[in-house]
């Protein structure tokens, strides 16, 4: 790294509201100003991995993204837009507090930072949904409305259980109502009169199966859970649950991609 940081922590040794992985032994930062936590970005801690999961896809995301979204051939640019924001959402609040997360202001800036995390999670959920919503009833204008209001006001409950959660489990569970709302969509284009691009919706489900199973992975600690210490910097479950995460976010941008491009020839049926 470009430079020698301070002499890291025991678990035992740091706050206790940043002690959430006991699995996790050693290589925690000291309470640290906003400046030295920023100085953080260049030494080994173990942090450093939740830090750059996130954040190289953000700058990736933010620049390459634009290039690949159909912006001119969409007559609902707002598709575009929320879709773009949505893959952007998750990596900025997360990064934020990563970084941030051993700031002097303590437990009252943790939670703030945590707050901003999971709000970041909300958005994917709701703006990355918007598109699906939009086209799967886009023969129904009546149903496409009600869904979109409905999608949001749960989304709206979801934001607040999920920022306000004090455990894993609780922020998890936070968004199954989403969840299951996207899944009755996808039913609703494999059995009822949803329509959308042949090729999407299995990439839709991809992405929800990935993100699941990433915060699965997070509330079990695994690998860590079977070898305290030895996935204390790299490797951990926190790491892999931000790669399943934008993994999931490349499945939604493959999904709405087709989406997208299906829907500029398609006509819906006139009785």
């Amino acid at each position: 790294m470009l430079h020698k940081g301070p002499r890291l922590l025991e678990l035992a040794k740091t706050p206790s509201h940043l002690q959430f992985n006991k699995f996790v032994l050693t290589g925690y930062r000291p309470v640290s100003t906003a400046q030295e936590c920023l100085r953080s970005l260049f030494y080994m801690h173990n942090e450093l991995g939740n830090i750059y999961t996130h954040g190289i896809p953000f700058f990736l995301f933010l620049v390459l993204l634009p290039f690949s979204i159909p912006w001119m051939e969409v007559d609902s640019t707002w598709l575009c837009v929320a879709h773009y924001l949505a893959c952007l959402s998750p990596t900025v609040g997360s990064v934020l507090y990563h970084v941030f997360m051993n700031h002097v202001g303590g437990e009252h800036v943790y939670d703030t930072l945590l707050s901003l995390d999971m709000f970041g999670v909300c958005l994917v959920n709701t703006l990355g949904a918007l598109p699906i919503i939009h086209i799967t009833l886009l023969c129904f204008p009546g149903l496409q409305r009600a869904a979109l209001l409905v999608y949001v006001l749960l989304s709206s409950y979801g934001i607040y259980c999920a920022t306000t959660a004090r455990t894993n489990v609780l922020r998890l569970r936070a968004f199954v109502w989403q969840g299951l709302f996207r899944f009755s969509l996808f039913l609703f284009r494999v059995f009822g009169s949803g329509v959308g691009s042949p090729n999407s919706l299995r990439l839709f489900v991809i992405m929800d199966s990935l993100a699941v199973l990433g915060g699965v992975v997070n509330i079990v600690q695994i690998p860590e859970r079977f070898s305290p210490g030895l996935f204390d910097n790299w490797g951990n479950s926190h790491q892999i649950m931000h790669i399943m995460v934008i993994c999931s976010i490349i499945y939604l941008h493959w999904g709405t991609l087709e989406d997208l491009a299906w829907i500029k020839s398609y006509q819906c049926p006139t009785e």
